[in-house]
């Protein structure tokens, strides 16, 4: 029954992968806190940690092939701060049923208090934003290197008094080398719909995402490097203008053409670049790069250190605690908290 169940899967994911291309309008999704990295060692890495075998159940969250047996009885929690007071958090955990290990979990984003006023600017009173979602991962391994996984989400968010709801599901496959130096992915992210939207004119759709990746230990340095291809159902990944015009410069007179992004920066716009340093011990670093959000969101004089994000894990006798922070523009930096630990690990102890 399992087989047959991940064989539907594997068709869905690879037909959905093609199905999908180009599908995407700028300004109508809804749930783009689906994207929101609230796991703090892929926060540290500032992208998805999706092709690696460290059987740590926070990381099935966004990529459920990535679930093993042996991460039952593991929970993760992750809590993060945006410069705006912004927060969000996560909890997960691996269960064992008869079926095998299901993680299932819950996550929100809490935008906090508005002010409501009229259209003189007169405060009428308060009101909230939230954004969360409940749901399960599960994954089929047919043998040690090759790995199915799917995970089923239920969507809710409130703005004010409009709500909106949906369900979606991840799907993934993973290819792992025998030694578990190389691994490869390829999955696909938020394919569902919208069962009630905010209102009925609108039309939302989901942040639908393909992604492939792979990642490469070395086998005598504790270095893994990571290559991460995001957004692929896209084929510009750039936000561009649709009514800019040709301008004159004021100083020279030339004419400074419409930009139009070459074939090497959509590329560059795709890829998200990751490193972490992992010897055996305490400690552990990681760091990442995203050029699109760097190219999006950098001041043309200030760019900082916008797209780059830093990690770091302590291990602390049962207990794993990660801390990262990503640097996104000038405004400020999201940091983000998480916990995990393993109940076989404590049951040992005491």
């Amino acid at each position: 029954m399992r087989l047959l169940l991940m064989k539907y899967v594997c068709l869905f994911l690879f037909g959905s992968i093609f199905c999908a291309q180009a599908q995407y309008t700028w300004g109508t999704q809804a749930f783009t806190y689906l994207n929101q990295l609230d796991n703090a060692k892929n926060a540290g890495v500032g992208g998805q940690l999706y092709a690696l075998q460290d059987k740590e159940v926070g990381l099935s969250l966004d990529q459920p092939a990535l679930l093993d047996a042996a991460m039952k009885q593991q929970y993760h929690t992750s809590v993060g701060i945006l410069p705006s007071g912004v927060h969000y958090g996560t909890l997960v955990g691996a269960l064992q049923t008869k079926w095998g290990v299901f993680a299932p979990y819950v996550r929100y984003m809490n935008y906090g208090d508005f002010n409501q006023t009229n259209a003189e600017g007169q405060l009428l009173g308060t009101f909230n934003a939230l954004d969360y979602n409940i749901g399960t991962s599960y994954a089929y391994a047919p043998n040690p290197y090759f790995r199915l996984g799917a995970q089923f989400n239920i969507l809710g968010s409130h703005l004010e008094r409009f709500s909106a709801f949906g369900v979606s599901t991840n799907l993934s496959a993973l290819l792992i080398h025998p030694k578990e130096l190389f691994v490869a992915t390829i999955g696909l992210r938020n394919a569902g719909f919208i069962l009630k939207d905010y209102t009925p004119q609108a039309a939302s759709k989901l942040p639908l995402d393909i992604y492939a990746g792979v990642s490469y230990r070395l086998a005598h340095a504790p270095f893994r490097f990571h290559l991460i291809g995001h957004s692929l159902n896209r084929s510009q990944n750039i936000w561009l203008d649709p009514n800019a015009k040709e301008t004159l410069d004021p100083l020279t007179g030339d004419t400074i053409p419409i930009y139009i992004p070459s074939f090497g920066e959509k590329i560059a716009n795709h890829l998200h670049f990751q490193l972490e340093l992992i010897p055996k011990g305490a400690i552990q670093l990681r760091m990442g790069f995203d050029y699109n959000r760097r190219q999006q969101l950098k001041l043309e004089d200030f760019p900082g250190l916008a797209g780059f994000s830093f990690g770091t894990r302590l291990h602390v006798k049962r207990f794993d605690l990660d801390y990262a922070v990503q640097f996104y523009s000038k405004a400020g930096s999201i940091q983000t908290i998480g916990l995990s630990t393993d109940l076989k690990r404590l049951k040992k102890k005491v």
